[in-house]
């Protein structure tokens, strides 16, 4: 709904897409605020990532994100290509994250390197690194991290990439 009104209001040059579509209150003093027309172009960068990824009609994108911003960019790229959006909560286990992932066959996972709440930055990419290493990364699995407390992060190359440069990328 919010794609489709964005998408007229663009066509028709209507100060619409500069109207405010999404206001995220994080961690102390972190605000974000994404218009229309800023919340398309993010959404059609990513589906356009998530397509060099080999993401088609029907396949699955799993997101392993905290209520971030790019949780709903994800979810906008993913109906842009028919993709099927998976969810994996971040308060799952390693053995339910291990599960859920082995169980979804997602051939991108999107996750962020770690996540701000109850006052504490928390690890989120390592327990779904742990998981994968667990349940197995099944077929060409692509790894996207989204970067959002600055912090080191382990990486394994020729699976992970970073969120911000595949949406540069194009």
């Amino acid at each position: 709904m919010i794609s489709e009104h964005a998408e007229n209001a663009r066509e028709a040059h209507d100060p619409q897409a500069s109207r405010i579509a999404l206001t995220w209150s994080g961690e102390p003093g972190r605000m974000e605020e994404l218009t229309h027309g800023m919340l398309l172009d993010q959404a059609r960068r990513a589906a356009a990532a998530l397509t060099r990824l080999g993401v088609r009609a029907g396949d699955r994108v799993a997101v392993h994100l905290p209520l971030v911003p790019e949780s709903v960019i994800a979810t906008l790229a993913c109906g842009r290509l028919d993709a099927i959006r998976t969810t994996l909560p971040v308060s799952l286990t390693v053995t339910e994250l291990a599960a859920r992932t082995r169980d979804c066959d997602a051939r991108v996972v999107i996750t962020a390197d770690a996540a701000f709440w109850d006052g504490a930055i928390r690890p989120v990419k390592p327990l779904l690194d742990h998981a994968l290493a667990r349940g197995g990364t099944g077929r060409g699995r692509t790894v996207l991290v989204v970067n959002r407390c600055a912090r080191p992060v382990s990486w394994t190359p020729g699976r992970d990439r970073w969120w911000h440069e595949e949406l540069a990328a194009e």
